[in-house]
């Protein structure tokens, strides 16, 4: 894959993963971030609400977190709210989970769990 694909930080490189509709995640993957390691893992899943089992979104969600070599996880929002109460009791620093828009959904800062829980360290209200 392409240079631009991961993050080096002291000589190990991480990825972002990416969970998100079929234009979002070929948005990513034309710009670089696509990876597909020797056991056939991609660090992107493709996600059709009317298609993609919730168990599957689910799984996906928990492969990418508990990959050592996943920096940031980033996941279209209303996919999130799919997922929400999986995204709220993930509670490491790494990988940083990402709430993005889509093109069919804006994105909602109301409904963005880690800001939430980033406002209530800060002392602001939510």
């Amino acid at each position: 894959m392409a240079a631009g694909n991961t993050i080096a930080h002291r000589d190990k490189r991480f990825f972002i993963a990416v969970i998100g509709d079929e234009d979002t995640v070929t948005g990513f993957l034309l710009s670089g971030i696509g990876n597909i390691d020797s056991s056939k893992n991609a660090n992107f899943f493709v996600v059709d609400l009317k298609e993609t089992s919730i168990s599957s979104i689910e799984d996906a969600f928990k492969r990418f977190t508990r990959d050592s070599n996943t920096a940031v996880v980033l996941i279209n929002q209303n996919i999130a709210n799919e997922i929400r109460a999986e995204i709220n009791a993930f509670k490491k620093p790494i990988p940083a989970v990402l709430e993005i828009p889509s093109k069919e959904h804006p994105y909602d800062a109301s409904q963005d769990g880690i800001l939430q829980r980033v406002r209530g360290m800060l002392g602001q209200a939510t």
